[in-house]
């Protein structure tokens, strides 16, 4: 699937407007398959690892994309903020991944990210920044 083209599969469209974001994230994160969640993210994104570690490029992004889908198990979330400034949209989302994971083992994943969403030139909303872990204290020392 071409995500770069929002329109080829309904399921997994971008959102046209900033209320939408965390319902087009929940469908692209919750397919569970990084190519289709690579197609939320700007050219140029970043997705920030639990380590506070900045992921470049669509072969990072997606190797860290590939740890959260290795549970097998559906994200939930909740928006606190949603803060729109122009073609810039701050989301700070409670989320979390629960259950029984693939492996058998217990998976309790929940944090509040601290992400930045930009309005692209085709009118659609995709994320620059994606800091699942953005309100913890992180030491890169």
């Amino acid at each position: 699937m071409n995500n770069q083209n929002p329109t080829n599969n309904r399921k997994y469209t971008l959102s046209t407007t900033p209320e939408g974001i965390v319902d087009s994230l929940l469908a692209h994160i919750n397919s569970l398959d990084v190519e289709t969640m690579l197609g939320f993210y700007e050219s140029d994104a970043i997705l920030v690892n639990a380590k506070g570690e900045p992921q470049r490029g669509r072969e990072d992004i997606g190797a860290e994309l590939s740890r959260y889908f290795s549970f097998g198990l559906p994200m939930s979330i909740t928006a606190r903020h949603i803060f729109v400034a122009g073609d810039l949209a701050s989301l700070v989302l409670d989320w979390n991944i629960v259950g029984i994971g693939k492996n058998g083992e217990k998976v309790h994943m929940v944090a509040t990210s601290n992400d930045i969403a930009r309005k692209g030139s085709d009118g659609y909303w995709r994320y620059i920044i994606d800091n699942p872990f953005g309100t913890q204290v992180r030491s890169l020392y």
